[in-house]
């Protein structure tokens, strides 16, 4: 079902949508990335097995991130009362979805595959991310400048833990560490409230789990 300007559409249009993309797997790549991948040039070190399954491992939890933040961002843009918080919640998903893609193509080139629990994120998030939106959207910017202050915390992780030879992972990884933060101080200077510490352990919590599964399934 392909997306319709907003006007043509309402809250329960949009909502029908966004969970049907969900259902059909919206975990997978539909578009192409409309920035050109920060690897392309870039020539890796000879990665051994373990180094190879572990940098797999690594860009498949980070593949995952991006389906949740895909949902995140369609979720609040959903419930958005502002114009122009819709649409700056729009263009994150844009700049998330060429994350998506090149984390994606740097599987492929690891010799292996998404999470199969991909839907899973991406539903649950996408409840997330609306009921954040439906909180306001002061707070639902607050939530966002949280998740990617959360998101730059987890890919200096990996950046740290990353084989020394895997190069272009590192530069996808530093391209995305820097989308990420922009996102967060954008979100800060229209007016994003933070959450509160109960909120924000919360999101920490479930991201642990994401990870840590990610990780193997």
């Amino acid at each position: 079902m392909p997306e319709r300007p907003d006007r043509h559409l309402n809250r329960l249009d949009r909502l029908i949508i966004v969970f049907d993309r969900a259902l059909r797997g919206a975990a997978r790549v539909e578009l192409g990335s409309e920035s050109e991948n920060p690897a392309t040039g870039v020539v890796d070190d000879v990665l051994d097995d373990h180094e190879r399954r572990h940098s797999a491992g690594l860009m498949r939890v980070n593949h995952a991130g991006e389906v949740a933040a895909q949902a995140l961002y369609r979720g609040q843009s959903l419930v958005a009362r502002d114009s122009g918080t819709r649409e700056a919640m729009k263009r994150a998903a844009r700049e998330e979805n060429d994350h998506l893609v090149w984390c994606r193509a740097r599987l492929e080139e690891l010799g292996s595959a998404p999470s199969r629990l991909d839907p899973l994120w991406y539903a649950g998030s996408l409840a997330i991310g609306a009921a954040a939106g439906l909180a306001g959207d002061r707070w639902s910017l607050g939530f966002v400048a949280e998740t990617e202050r959360q998101v730059v915390e987890h890919l200096d992780s990996h950046l740290s833990r990353l084989p020394d030879g895997d190069r272009r992972s590192r530069a996808l990884l530093m391209r995305m560490r820097s989308d990420e933060q922009g996102h967060a101080t954008r979100a800060r200077a229209a007016g994003g409230v933070a959450p509160p510490p109960v909120v924000r352990r919360a999101m920490r919590a479930t991201s642990k789990v994401m990870t840590s599964s990610a990780y193997w399934i």
